[in-house]
């Protein structure tokens, strides 16, 4: 099921101009989270390990990689063929794991030795109900050292409807002027992708996984939802350390 390095380079690629769509300042997100982690584990002693919460094809962690050659990264996603992208193309930026977050168990498939320095996400955990969330930021900040952090960049809206338009007139704005829309789009990425008969094994075992009955995606929970989750499940302080419309990164430390 192995994919030519010259395929998962292809497709990753046009992933990467794909999530431009969605993500405002995407890169600039991508080094501000790298800033927190170089940040945080400049002082501590051994190897930094960190783990990638819904890696998809590697983005972040091929970043992290290279900003920060000695850390350990450990990749995890439920997606087999983002999985092989990642595996293929960013081979050497991370160990990557296959496992469903926020199930029960899925920490112990990590193979972690250690507590952990930071845990990362983005774009990634809007996807989770708010009872999958709150269990999977309980069962991160378990696994982490004292002054460990979680770092999650994504689309995290205000609860005040008004200023929550604004943003996102904010964040569209900057999008048009960084001609993000001339990409293709999410579906068409994966309609495309259905095309290309190398992908077919990972296709049909992703189609396997999946529910057998549809199930709409939940509501994006508020930047202030996602600070009263973390501190329940055991961080002591959290916030957002850069925004740019509706796009945040929120930092927790344990």
């Amino acid at each position: 099921m192995g994919l030519s390095l010259a395929t998962a380079e292809r497709w990753v690629q046009r992933w990467e101009l794909q999530q431009q769509r969605y993500a405002t300042d995407r890169e600039e997100r991508f080094t501000v989270i790298a800033d927190i982690i170089e940040h945080v584990t400049a002082d501590h002693a051994g190897r930094p390990l960190v783990v990638d919460v819904g890696c998809g094809p590697g983005s972040l962690a091929a970043r992290l990689s290279r900003r920060l050659p000695g850390a350990e990264i450990v990749a995890v996603d439920r997606d087999p063929l983002l999985l092989e992208l990642a595996r293929t193309h960013h081979a050497d930026a991370a160990r990557y794991v296959d496992a469903e977050i926020g199930e029960p168990g899925w920490t112990k498939t990590l193979g972690l030795d250690r507590p952990l320095d930071a845990a990362v996400s983005t774009t990634a955990l809007h996807y989770l109900s708010p009872e999958a969330l709150q269990r999977t930021y309980r069962q991160l900040a378990a696994l982490m050292r004292p002054g460990g952090v979680l770092v999650n960049g994504d689309h995290l809206p205000h609860d005040d409807s008004r200023v929550a338009e604004v943003a996102g007139c904010v964040g569209r704005r900057r999008a048009e002027r960084q001609r993000a829309f001339a990409h293709e789009d999410w579906a068409s990425w994966w309609t495309a992708v259905a095309q290309d008969p190398e992908l077919a094994d990972l296709l049909a075992e992703r189609r396997e996984r999946e529910p057998s009955t549809a199930t709409t995606a939940p509501a994006p929970l508020s930047l202030a939802a996602h600070v009263r989750l973390l501190r329940q499940a055991g961080f002591g302080q959290a916030g957002a350390v850069w925004q740019y419309g509706d796009s945040h990164v929120l930092v927790a430390i344990r």
